[in-house]
């Protein structure tokens, strides 16, 4: 993973520090204060968690373990458009792990990178809930069903590639 430097702004630093009082900096609402930052930042970079870390009164090693070890945090910005594909048992059995193979192929991307341009991001999920549309593809909130390899290239071009 390459680690680019993020310059955030007084105005930036500033919210974050809200959303810590917010929660009264207090230390077990660490999870929370991190669900509000990533959904204004869209990811938690290094340079956030350490602001994050300071405003609480926390190692920094601490926020960086609770950002690494749940899989809803991520250190890299995800793209305009994050494609997830269902890897729960149903879908796997109707074939997901090809479905996953052809996005792979066609965006030139793995799991947990961004394409370069910006556009998509790829990941997983274990399930979405909705197994009688095995295999499930979500991009965005927008949700796909009964998607074959076949049905890859034509989901990618309603998004403008």
């Amino acid at each position: 993973m390459s680690s680019v430097k993020v310059e955030l702004r007084k105005d930036q630093i500033e919210k974050i520090h809200s959303f810590c009082d917010a929660f009264n900096n207090a230390h077990g609402e660490l999870i929370n204060v991190l669900h509000k930052t990533q959904s204004e930042f869209g990811y938690l970079p290094a340079e956030v968690q350490e602001v994050i870390a300071d405003r609480m009164g926390l190692p920094v090693a601490k926020v960086f373990g609770v950002v690494t070890f749940y899989s809803f945090f991520t250190m890299i910005p995800k793209g305009e458009f994050p494609i997830s594909i269902c890897t729960g048992t149903a879908c796997y059995v109707r074939g997901a792990e090809n479905v996953l193979a052809e996005f792979k192929k066609q965006l030139n991307i793995e799991v947990g990178e961004t394409s370069a341009d910006g556009k998509f991001s790829l990941s997983c999920l274990r399930c979405v809930g909705a197994c009688g549309l095995a295999p499930v593809v979500l991009v965005g909130d927008k949700t796909y069903g009964r998607v074959a390899p076949d049905d890859v290239k034509e989901i990618i071009s309603e998004y403008g590639s």
